[in-house]
């Protein structure tokens, strides 16, 4: 653990809001929502928190009554520095900023990726406030994550009240995200539903897979929209929230998404060869974190999934839809006017790839730990 004393240190008690445990990883997530579950599963391992006395491992449970000790460790040496990078930015007032990341651009650093994220982008655009949300993990204000080759919308808070009531509408699913996927082959139904779990590959731990044990329960819905070439367009929506879900199920039913070299998207005699998976975050549906009114963001696909569909005769959807953008009080805090009428997004919803524990990472390989995704088991953060 270090020189513990050079570091600030927090220390609580477990209340009886548990009286039948709860993971130590968990507890310490919900008792600190700035930080995720992923940062506490590293504390852990780096002995920075002590539980009565003693090391626990991040599986042990934690029981009303128990003395608990957090060792804060240091930021990091390597502070993440603005970059002046273009970004396609589709509404932003002073609590969110929702764009349209191009695919090849990947959403934070990460292994691999100490620069040209989407976050060093945001730290020129937005600034110093924006800096400041700034934690151990480099990912300030990010709310949920599209992998490096998915294009498509997402949204980012600018300050901490926006963070935190932003993961909250992940958590209360009410947030809807639809994708559009080409993918290969041919379906003999007009829509589906695929349902398994996902856990790291036995064999190949570099990848995700639906696996029998161990994995996580997840929901794939989905219609089809076109079919030709022996490829077809299909509208998607996730239920769940797991590392590469939806290219994990499409595989797992033989119908991989086109271009995707991980998961058997580009065989020798696909009809086309494009560089990335063909996968498009489309729509986005929030409550805002402000006013509560829900808004819509539509993204425009990007050329090359334009001229995928055109190449194999697809129908050619995906315009641009005008941004909802509600006026909102200037004086009002975040959250603090009263809540319209729920919306139900249930019906049919999905919930996004939202910032979980275990599927932190942006990139298309895993690292050996990342298996700290969505957090506990579900899609909050």
């Amino acid at each position: 653990m270090g020189d513990n004393d050079s570091q600030s240190k927090s220390t609580l008690t477990v209340d009886d809001q548990y009286p039948d445990g709860i993971r130590i990883d968990a507890f310490l997530a919900r008792t600190f929502p700035e930080h995720s579950r992923a940062f506490f599963q590293k504390c852990l391992a780096e002995h920075r928190v002590l539980v009565n006395g003693r090391h626990p491992k991040r599986a042990d449970n934690v029981c009303t009554g128990d003395a608990i000790e957090v060792f804060w460790p240091l930021l990091p040496l390597d502070k993440l520095e603005p970059e002046s990078i273009p970004l396609d930015i589709m509404a932003e007032d002073k609590d969110i900023i929702v764009l349209n990341k191009p695919p090849g651009m990947v959403v934070h650093p990460a292994h691999g990726n100490t620069s040209g994220t989407l976050v060093h982008g945001l730290l020129f655009h937005v600034g110093a406030a924006f800096a400041e949300m700034a934690d151990e993990e480099q990912r300030p204000g990010i709310v949920h994550r599209l992998d490096k080759d998915t294009s498509g919308v997402i949204v980012v808070a600018k300050n901490p009240a926006a963070r935190l009531l932003l993961k909250e509408a992940f958590q209360r699913r009410q947030v809807e995200k639809t994708y559009l996927a080409i993918v290969l082959g041919s379906f003999d139904v007009s829509s589906g539903r695929i349902e398994s779990d996902i856990g790291r590959h036995p064999v190949h731990r570099q990848r995700m897979a639906v696996v029998e044990r161990g994995g996580k329960h997840a929901v794939t819905l989905f219609r089809v929209l076109g079919q030709n070439c022996g490829c077809s367009l299909l509208e998607v929506r996730i239920l769940t929230g797991r590392t590469h879900q939806i290219r994990v199920h499409c595989a797992s039913i033989n119908h991989p998404v086109l271009g995707d070299h991980v998961y058997g998207g580009r065989p020798r005699n696909a009809p086309l060869q494009p560089p990335r998976q063909m996968l498009h975050a489309w729509k986005i549906v929030f409550p805002h974190p402000r006013s509560k009114i829900m808004r819509q963001y539509m993204a425009p696909l990007p050329d090359d999934f334009r001229a995928a569909l055109a190449a194999l005769e697809l129908p050619p959807i995906g315009e641009h839809q005008p941004p909802q953008n509600p006026l909102l009080d200037p004086d009002a805090e975040p959250g603090s006017q009263l809540a319209k009428t729920p919306i139900d997004l249930m019906d049919d919803v999905e919930d996004d790839e939202l910032l979980q524990d275990d599927d932190w990472l942006e990139s298309d390989e895993l690292s050996e730990n990342c298996d700290l995704d969505d957090l506990d088991d579900d899609e909050d953060p």
